[in-house]
């Protein structure tokens, strides 16, 4: 009986059946469209976090809705959000739009082709006056 060594290398995996094939080679990781849509979610949060001033409005905007629809290594987001009045609404959704691309690409390594978003609502921010027309 003779016994047999293997080295390990780099990438290559001990468990049976597995002895020499690289990583790259085993297998894919799948991420529902679930977890890719409460990650869009979030980082719209973060989006919207970073660019307004939630704290001080009156009336705080709802958590950012999302869905995603994945396949082909790609990811395709749509948003509802609630923006704060006043707000430059063309740029702001700009800048939601990239962020969460940019995010959503790094955190699941998917290319994200499109991401469309809703605006919902606008919320009043603070100093913002009821006041009627005269």
């Amino acid at each position: 009986m003779t016994a047999q060594h293997a080295t390990a290398t780099p990438g290559a995996s001990t468990r049976a059946g597995e002895a020499g094939v690289p990583s790259a080679e085993r297998g894919a990781t799948v991420i529902p469209e679930k977890v890719v849509a409460r990650i869009a979610a979030r980082a719209a949060k973060e989006a919207l976090a970073d660019r307004t001033d939630a704290a001080a409005a009156p009336v705080k905007p709802a958590t950012p809705r999302a869905s995603a629809t994945v396949g082909g290594g790609s990811a395709r987001l749509e948003l509802s959000v609630e923006l704060p009045y006043p707000a430059d609404l063309a740029r702001t959704s700009r800048q939601i739009q990239h962020y969460v691309s940019e995010r959503v690409a790094h955190l699941t390594g998917m290319r994200v082709t499109e991401v469309t978003l809703a605006i919902e609502r606008l919320v009043p921010a603070t100093g913002v006056e009821h006041r009627r027309v005269q």
